[in-house]
């Protein structure tokens, strides 16, 4: 596995192993962090661990268009129980993040020093938050990194069924608005797969990068 220290550059994305992962080393600084995800890059490790740094192939995305949004979600969208916002609670949505108890998961990989980078992301307006609101309270969000034909998700909560889908769909119909072309989801999971992700092969999605 390849080393990086303290100069700005990653190897080549093709380098990386059939887990995707790439190199390790580096810091969480904010140049660090918008090269990492301008190169199709993003950080993903433990507590205790080095900084892993991850390029898969195939890549997990969403496009808008072929977002799917159920029969039942749609009725819950109807009946106005939740409110969509945006960057109103940056910081309590990635705690959420870091907080919430994942099925089939010991713990987290969203440490303090991650919490931190990306909150400071966040003051410089390159990450955005999503949130869904019940009765005025916070209920369930995301969060990730806003490029230019590229949202790159990072991981979303929910307290109560639906909240993480109201606002991703929230959130993709807004930025199609806005030209987003591609939605990254980085890793397959199921939940995200029911609204239309699929895998493509790694060279396509860096072609949205460029």
């Amino acid at each position: 596995m390849i080393r990086i220290g303290n100069e700005l550059i990653f190897p080549p994305t093709s380098l990386s192993d059939a887990r995707g992962l790439l190199c390790y080393g580096g810091d969480l600084s904010i140049p660090r962090l918008l090269l990492a995800y301008r190169s199709g890059i993003f950080p993903w490790y433990s507590e205790g661990e080095p900084i892993l740094w991850y390029s898969p192939n195939p890549r997990f995305v969403l496009f808008p268009d072929e977002i799917r949004i159920s029969k039942s979600m749609r009725q819950v969208i109807r009946r106005g129980r939740f409110e969509f916002r945006m960057n109103t609670q940056f910081a309590s949505v990635i705690r959420h993040c870091k907080e919430v108890n994942r099925r089939g998961q010991p713990g987290t990989w969203i440490n303090e020093d991650m919490v931190s980078a990306y909150c400071e992301l966040h003051t410089h307006g390159h990450a955005i938050s999503a949130e869904c609101y019940e009765q005025g309270e916070l209920v369930g969000g995301l969060y990730g990194i806003l490029g230019k034909r590229v949202f790159f998700g990072e991981s979303m909560f929910s307290l109560v069924p639906n909240a993480s889908k109201f606002a991703f769909i929230h959130l993709v119909e807004h930025y199609i608005q806005k030209g987003i072309e591609l939605i990254d989801c980085q890793m397959h999971t199921a939940h995200l797969e029911s609204l239309g992700g699929r895998n493509i092969d790694r060279k396509q999605f860096e072609s949205y990068l460029m």
